[in-house]
C-alpha cells in the first residue's frame, strides 16, 4: 500500500490511536491511519503480523516513525486516544476488550474505543454500558466495502453510539472511510450492518438465478451484463460480481464462512424483534448448500454454483 497508495486524506492533527487485529481488514486500515499521519501502535493474537505490519508501515512515505506493535490489547490501548478494533465475532472481540490484558484495562479515562467486528447489537451495547462505567466511551462501527474498500480507503461505516465519541473519531477514520455515519444509539451501527447483509443476500441470489437462468436460455450474458447494467437492474453485484459469476471465479472477496456468520447475527436479531425474514432465511441455508461444496472461502457470489 505505501508505494502504490493513491487515497487523498483530510488534514487532521496527529492521534495516538490503537488497532487491535490485524486481519485481511485491519492490516490496511490501520496502515491508512500510518499513511495519514496518525501514531499506531498494533496488536494481532499471531505477533507475526504485527510485525509484518510494522515492517510495512513505519517509515514508509507519509508514515509517523513511532509506530509499533504491542504483545497484549492492554499495552496497545495504553496511550491511545482512540482503540479501534476488527477482529471476528463477539467472542473475539470481549477477547481483546475484557480481562486484565484487554484494552478497556489499559485505556486512559475519556478513551474511545472503536470497534469494526460485524458483531451483534447485544455485544455492543454490553461493552458500551460497561466502558460508561468505566470512564471510557464506546462507538460500534462496522463497516461495509470488503477486503478492496478496506485497502483503498473506501470502507462505509455505519455508527453506534455517543454523538461526541463520534465527533471525535470521525476526522480520524475517515483515513479508511469514505462515509462515516452516526445512525443512533449503542448497536444501531450493528443492526444497520444487519440491514446490509439482508440486502446483499437478497441481491446476490437474484443475480445467480438471473444468471443461470440467462445462460440455459443461450444468451451470452456478458453481453447481457453489459445492456441491464444500465437499466433499472443495475447494482453493486451486478458491476463488480456478475461477469466473475458467467466466468466461474471465485477465489476473492467476501467469504463464504463470514457471510454465514453475519447472517447467523440477523437471524438471531429477527427472533429477537420479531422481524420476518424468509428469503433471507432461505439464502442461508443455500450458503450451507456451498459450504457443503468446498465453498468456505469462496465468495459470497459462489451462490450461483447451486444452479451450474
Amino acid at each position: 500500500m505505501p508505494t502504490t497508495n493513491s487515497k487523498i486524506y483530510e488534514v487532521c492533527p496527529s492521534t495516538r490511536v490503537a488497532f487491535l487485529g490485524m486481519g485481511v481488514m485491519g492490516f490496511p486500515m490501520a496502515g491508512h491511519l500510518a499513511l495519514a499521519g496518525h501514531q499506531v501502535t498494533v496488536y494481532n493474537r499471531t505477533a507475526i503480523k504485527s510485525i509484518a505490519w510494522c515492517v510495512e508501515f513505519t517509515g514508509a512515505s507519509g508514515a509517523n516513525v513511532s509506530n509499533t506493535h504491542a504483545k497484549t490489547p492492554r499495552e496497545a490501548a495504553e496511550h491511545a486516544d482512540i482503540v479501534f478494533c476488527c477482529v471476528g465475532n463477539d467472542d473475539d472481540l470481549r477477547g481483546v476488550v475484557l480481562g486484565p490484558d484487554g484494552a478497556f484495562a489499559g485505556m486512559k479515562p475519556g478513551a474511545v474505543f472503536v470497534d469494526h467486528t460485524t458483531a451483534s447489537a447485544s455485544v455492543a451495547r454490553e461493552l458500551s454500558a460497561l466502558a460508561d462505567k468505566m470512564g471510557l466511551r464506546f462507538v460500534d462501527a462496522p463497516v461495509s466495502g470488503g477486503q478492496a474498500g478496506a485497502q483503498n480507503g473506501m470502507l462505509t461505516v455505519m455508527c453506534g453510539g455517543e454523538q461526541t465519541a463520534f465527533d471525535e473519531v470521525r476526522p480520524v477514520a475517515l483515513a479508511f472511510a469514505r462515509a462515516f455515519t452516526l445512525l443512533g444509539d449503542s448497536g444501531a451501527g450493528q443492526l444497520a450492518k444487519m440491514v446490509n447483509q439482508i440486502c446483499i443476500a437478497g441481491l446476490v441470489q437474484g443475480l445467480s438465478e438471473a444468471i443461470a437462468f440467462g445462460e440455459r436460455a443461450g444468451l451470452d450474458m456478458n453481453q447481457v451484463l453489459d445492456v441491464i447494467g444500465k437499466g433499472a437492474a443495475q447494482s453493486w453485484q451486478m458491476d463488480n460480481r456478475g461477469k466473475t459469476m458467467v466466468a466461474n471465479t471465485f477465489d476473492f472477496g467476501f467469504a463464504v464462512d463470514w457471510m454465514r456468520k453475519d447472517l447467523g447475527l440477523v437471524l438471531d436479531e429477527a427472533k429477537r424483534n420479531g422481524a420476518r425474514l424468509p428469503v433471507t432465511a432461505l439464502v442461508d441455508q443455500f450458503y450451507a448448500d456451498v459450504q457443503a461444496m468446498g465453498g468456505q472461502r469462496w465468495d459470497t457470489s459462489s451462490l450461483i454454483k447451486r444452479l451450474k
